[in-house]
């Protein structure tokens, strides 16, 4: 990794000053432990914020991280900036935070100490001929900067209006009728339900690998995920629904702190008539309710489309994700997005590939795309 001679750029600013006038002086951080123990604090940090998604990004997809923290006189952090530097064949050279996930960005004691990263940043990526920085914030942290907000994530209270704590049977009268059938149909079809570690990542795979080859979108390598289950043994959970012991749906839950996310689903579209997805997010969501959390974060979506509509069957809300660029002199907003007239032809010809192909050449392509 190229880490030191960039920690000597950024050891070399000025010291800056933050609202409350204390000096504060960014670098390339190497304390997970201060790192993760101010994520923690944060009341606007997430699982995503933490350190092991760094060593993440580098063993499995050999990305440079430069992990910013803004510190004080005292040597007290006062803010954070995770940012994954991607080399594409496809879209050059570009910076993230966070790629591959719905959440990143700045995480800051100030505004002054939040606009002191941001600057740091852009140094950085000229440094490294970098396009752009895409810092993927849920509300807005800096208004001037250009915006994306074409994504919300769907998010759905677990208690009701007066509950003092989640109740299945409470969230099932809450949710769609639609989908209460479907759950229904689905518990009437033979399915079973299984809910484990690492051990499930092959099967995890199996669904997820076919579903992305359906979709035309190149799969993530087995090795990210397998990296998270070991790497959060008590936080994240694999569900597999099967049919007479084949896998036809599964999903990946992680859980942070009241919070349980579903990043990523899918089902075999040729079992649809069965509803095994409905059977795997009801699942997921009785689980976070037994468990305790508050809140179940269902993913990213695009407003009005079919992912978000089945999404609203569960009750869950849109929050508007914004996704904030700082641009090198000339530089444009990146458009990865599968709509993108220039991807059209490769997505249609992806989907006629078979499965191992795409799920030998997927990883090499989707490491360039965040």
């Amino acid at each position: 990794m190229a880490a030191e001679p960039v920690a000597r750029n950024l050891g070399a600013l000025a010291p800056r000053s933050d609202e409350a006038g204390a000096p504060t002086r960014v670098a390339i951080c190497t304390d997970a432990a201060a790192w993760d123990e101010y994520v923690a604090a944060h009341p606007d940090g997430f699982g995503s914020h933490e350190w092991a998604w760094r060593e993440i990004f580098e063993r499995v997809f050999g990305h440079t991280c430069h992990y910013l923290a803004a510190r004080a006189e005292s040597g007290k952090i006062a803010g954070v900036l995770p940012i994954v530097e991607i080399r594409s064949l496809l879209f050059g050279r570009s910076m993230t935070s966070l790629p591959f996930l719905n959440f990143g960005g700045v995480l800051a004691a100030s505004d002054a100490v939040a606009r002191q990263l941001l600057a740091s940043a852009g140094e950085l990526a000229r440094s490294r001929g970098c396009r752009h920085v895409e810092l993927r914030h849920i509300g807005r942290v800096f208004d001037h900067l250009p915006c994306r907000q074409h994504k919300v994530t769907m998010r759905l209270g677990l208690c009701s209006a007066g509950a003092s704590a989640p109740a299945s049977a409470d969230l099932w009268d809450r949710i769609d009728r639609k989908a209460r059938n479907q759950v229904r149909k689905a518990q009437k079809s033979n399915l079973t339900v299984e809910r484990g570690g690492v051990d499930l990542v092959p099967a995890f795979y199996q669904v997820f690998s076919r579903n992305m080859r359906d979709l035309g979108t190149p799969v993530y390598p087995a090795r990210l995920f397998d990296a998270i289950m070991r790497r959060f043994p008590e936080r994240a959970r694999i569900i597999i629904v099967r049919l007479a012991g084949v896998p036809i749906a599964a999903g990946l839950t992680i859980r942070t702190r009241e919070m349980v996310e579903i990043p990523w689903a899918s089902s075999i579209r040729d079992y649809n008539h069965l509803c095994p997805n409905h059977l795997l997010y009801w699942h997921a969501l009785e689980t976070a309710v037994a468990e305790g959390a508050e809140v179940f974060d269902f993913g990213r979506s695009t407003p009005g489309e079919g992912t978000f509509k089945f999404k609203e069957q569960w009750g869950a809300s849109p929050v508007q994700l914004n996704w904030e660029y700082w641009l090198a002199p000339g530089g444009e907003i990146p458009d990865h997005s599968p709509k993108n007239p220039k991807l059209q032809l490769a997505i249609e010809a992806w989907k006629r590939l078979p499965v191992p192909v795409a799920n030998l050449i997927g990883p090499r392509v989707v490491r360039g795309i965040p």
